[in-house]
């Protein structure tokens, strides 16, 4: 079952980046706006983590730099959304595939 918010250290454990990174992304891109309480702790939605999500793809698989992650933010979400999606299930195929080369060696 999905969670309705996730707390700063989740998400950070969740994408294996800082939660320095994840405050520092916060100023960059304006769209990431996690909820706070009176307290100013941060929780994430689900359309949070699906935005850190895009960030991530674009600037270590695209390798862009933040302001061109920014732009392309700005430009095309549900593109880069499906890029993503195909990324992710391109690298889990490979790794059933890699799987299947090792069993079929191993005999």
């Amino acid at each position: 079952m999905e969670k309705l918010y996730y707390s700063i250290s989740e998400v950070a454990e969740m994408f294996k980046v800082n939660q320095s990174n994840l405050r520092f992304w916060e100023k960059e891109f304006k769209e990431l706006k996690p909820k706070r309480n009176e307290k100013g702790t941060r929780f994430y939605t689900p359309d949070d983590i699906q935005l850190i999500k895009q960030i991530i793809y674009l600037i270590n698989d695209q390798k862009l730099t933040l302001p061109g992650a920014k732009r392309r933010l700005g430009q095309k979400k549900d593109v880069i959304a499906k890029q993503q999606e195909v990324v992710e299930r391109l690298k889990k195929i490979k790794t059933e595939l890699l799987g299947i080369s090792r069993a079929l060696s191993a005999e």
